[in-house]
């Protein structure tokens, strides 16, 4: 199962549309972190880790339940983490 949803997808590229920075410059990977181990149904958890190419910075967020990685993701680039340097 991917931690990545298709919606995340398409939000992913209407935040990178409404800055005038093209998706292919981007790159997503995603770390599954659940326990596979408990009993418990629990959602999944990992990290997705963003990567402009162009300038090669790259920033990781917590995902799963109730994690709002995209807001955060669109915050830093108000912020100019992605930015060439």
């Amino acid at each position: 199962m991917n931690l990545i949803e298709p919606d995340d997808i398409i939000e992913f590229e209407r935040i990178l549309h409404g800055r005038g920075l093209q998706h292919q410059d981007f790159a997503l990977s995603e770390t599954d972190t659940t326990d596979p181990k408990t009993d418990e149904v629990l959602a999944l958890q990992g990290t997705v880790t963003v990567q402009h190419k162009s300038t090669g910075k790259s920033r990781q967020y917590t995902t799963g339940d109730g994690m709002h990685w995209l807001e955060l993701f669109s915050h830093d680039l108000q912020n100019g983490v992605f930015a060439a340097a």
